[in-house]
């Protein structure tokens, strides 16, 4: 203890020094010194991880540590030592084990620097060293912008899974139409909701995201990437697996294992059936989670099996594509690292859409506190905000379930205005028991209620489960985490539609639309409503009246309608111009409607391609298949044969991204 308050002492006055000797320097001096330092360490240590710190290091510290990094890397163990002589001393009082960059390097390290997210190292060290003596020590190093403990996250969920089960013998199936023919379409009442008496009796028409009219104009659009930041996706699933994201380049950096998507809490491959034994003898761990919000969003559609997801395509390869970016395993949490490499690899790897279920365990209330104190979770969301991963929209959207607590606030990050936080409505339209509200809610959407109605567990969400964990693979689950893959379904799906007709947005102008063509809901929310709330230790409680004033005006703008949000596309927006087409070496794999590039049917199109030893086209009707022959770029243009034409960039490289647009 002794020799980390001297270094403490010295660190602080360093700052302070300008003469020789730091200790002739006045107490006024070592006083602001220590302030300065102290205004470095950006949060609390409460709910941290011991035997670990996230620091920022400014300009002048980089050259240093990379040196060491490559002296460390040369030997093959792990770097405990920066180079940096004041930093060091630090580094060997409180026994650091690793020093590590949070982002590793990789093909987009020329974007990481310029966002300056390479300037983010974790260190760990003995855990048995105080956390808040470590960081004060620290952040008395002049190299150190920032340190930040690192928090563990928590899910917004109880993980309760109720398999699906069809309908008893006589019992009336659900009544949703739709032109697809997955059999189980029938119990989505939050897709299609006819007021069906086998979910509720207090069922509503219309408590639903108005998606069947939707699907007639488009499914999805292979092109559009959800990043699914939650527990492990499982890929292999019967009704997700042609949907998945596939990596056409796996990374180094991560063991070429990232083929769907990452593992991050693990570092590893992607799980999503790890089971645990608790000290009290309960089994616990991973509940499907992951694979039921993927399957919202986009279940494959129209293959006869299973259920239908929001854009989840017509079944003929069309739907979005799902990104499995897991950060939760088994019992365990993750930190803010954890998550911040999650958002930065979807963001590097095409995602244009974060689905989010998770939560900060600290009670956030604005946006200035979120950000003073989870600068490298801000600085990653920033990063994903700015990448164009979407020719029709420039930059992602974050989208986050608001949270169970029913809190008059959204949890956090969800509540950062530049997210958008999803509150929860049953069958009947009125806002579920558990649902958060008010502050930082954006909008609305279906997120069941189990309890409570005439159809039991038929009043939840039904979607994809692991049949490893519950005996089958499909099951309903409740929560807001329900409702947040439903949007970004619904932004998944209106992103689809925006692309086929060459409509381009901003994201806060995608946003506006969304926000604008919402169904309002406060009308239904008058009197009380009966419910029965969730407790781990007692099951579901006896029916508590809830006083639905206190929700009016407070679930967001409405309720979220996939139909209104395709109808104001076609209608806002600007045409895209000069989009790149990036299509890969060798073969003629490459094949697009020339919708893509103009709108008009029954039209003949000429294409015209600059440098043909780059690439080469023709037409077979209304498509055209391209060709590449040897990597680079070309310029290119297409003319329809009413007098229309569009230019646009063709890229060839070795592997492309699939075909089509970015």
């Amino acid at each position: 203890m002794q020799n980390t308050k001297k270094f403490l002492i010295l660190a602080t006055l360093m700052l302070a020094a300008c003469t020789s000797d730091p200790f002739q320097e006045s107490p006024d001096a070592v006083d602001q010194a220590a302030t300065i330092a102290e205004a470095k360490i950006c949060n609390s240590s409460e709910n941290a991880f011991k035997g670990k710190l996230i620091a920022k290091f400014n300009d002048e510290a980089i050259p240093a540590l990379e040196q060491a990094a490559s002296r460390y890397a040369a030997t093959r163990s792990a770097m405990t030592r920066s180079g940096i002589e004041s930093l060091d001393e630090i580094l060997a009082a409180i026994h650091v084990t690793s020093i590590e960059r949070v982002f590793p390097v990789g093909k987009k390290e020329a974007r990481t620097r310029e966002a300056g997210l390479h300037k983010w190292y974790i260190l760990e060290f003995d855990k048995e060293q105080d956390l808040d003596e470590a960081a004060r020590m620290l952040a008395g190093v002049a190299e150190i912008s920032k340190i930040q403990f690192s928090l563990e996250r928590k899910k917004t969920y109880d993980g309760k899974v109720y398999p699906f089960q069809d309908a008893p013998h006589g019992q009336t199936r659900g009544m949703v139409t739709s032109d697809f023919n997955d059999p189980n379409l029938f119990w989505q009442w939050h897709y299609i909701n006819n007021a069906d008496q086998a979910i509720a009796t207090e069922a509503v028409a219309g408590a639903d995201i108005n998606v069947a009219d939707a699907w007639k104009l488009t499914g999805g659009n292979n092109q559009v990437i959800v990043a699914i930041v939650d527990e492990g996706v499982k890929y292999t699933h019967p009704d997700l697996a042609a949907n998945m994201w596939t990596n056409p380049e796996p990374s180094e950096e991560y063991g070429y294992q990232d083929i769907h998507g990452y593992n991050f809490a693990d570092d590893g491959p992607i799980t999503w059936d790890k089971l645990e034994k608790l000290p009290n003898g309960q089994i616990d761990g991973d509940s499907s989670h992951g694979t039921h919000v993927a399957g919202t969003v986009a279940a494959v559609n129209n293959n006869g099996i299973g259920v239908a997801g929001v854009a989840g395509g017509t079944g003929v390869g069309d739907g979005v594509r799902l990104m499995s970016c897991q950060v939760f395993s088994g019992v365990s949490n993750p930190s803010d690292e954890i998550i911040s490499r999650a958002i930065k690899y979807a963001a590097d790897h095409g995602a244009s859409i974060l689905q989010c279920s998770y939560g900060t365990s600290a009670n956030f209330t604005s946006d200035r506190q979120y950000e003073e104190n989870s600068p490298l979770e801000i600085e990653a969301l920033r990063y994903f905000m700015a990448q164009n991963n979407c020719a029709a929209m420039d930059g992602g959207l974050a989208i986050y379930s608001a949270g169970n607590e029913s809190k008059n606030i959204s949890n956090f990050p969800g509540g950062y205005s530049k997210c958008i936080s999803v509150t929860s409505i049953g069958p009947d339209c009125l806002p579920a028991y558990y649902t958060c509200y008010g502050q930082g809610c954006n909008i609305a959407a279906p997120g069941g209620e189990i309890v409570g109605f005439s159809g039991g567990e038929r009043a939840g969400v039904l979607s994809t489960t692991c049949s490893e964990l519950t005996g089958s693979d499909y099951g309903y689950m409740q929560g807001t985490s329900m409702a947040c893959p439903h949007v970004s379904g619904v932004v998944a799906l209106g992103l689809s539609y925006a692309a086929q007709q060459r409509r381009h947005f901003t994201a806060d102008e995608f946003k506006k639309l969304l926000y604008e063509t919402a169904t309002p809901i406060d009308e239904y929310i008058q009197g009380t409503k009966f419910y029965y709330r969730y407790a781990y230790d007692l099951g579901y409680t006896n029916p508590t009246q809830m006083m639905l004033s206190n929700y009016t005006g407070q679930m967001g703008v409405g309720q979220v309608n996939a139909k209104r949000l395709l109808d104001a596309i076609a209608q806002n927006g600007t045409p895209m111009r000069f989009p790149n087409l990036y299509i890969p070496l060798d073969g003629e794999v490459t094949t697009l409607p020339a919708t893509f590039f103009l709108n008009g049917e029954s039209l003949t199109y000429t294409v015209t391609i600059e440098n043909q030893a780059v690439a080469t086209s023709r037409t077979e009707g209304a498509k055209i298949i391209f060709s590449g022959l040897k990597e680079g770029s070309t310029k290119a243009s297409i003319a329809a044969s009413d007098g229309t034409t569009h230019n646009f960039n063709i890229t060839v490289r070795k592997s492309a991204s699939g075909s089509g647009w970015l």
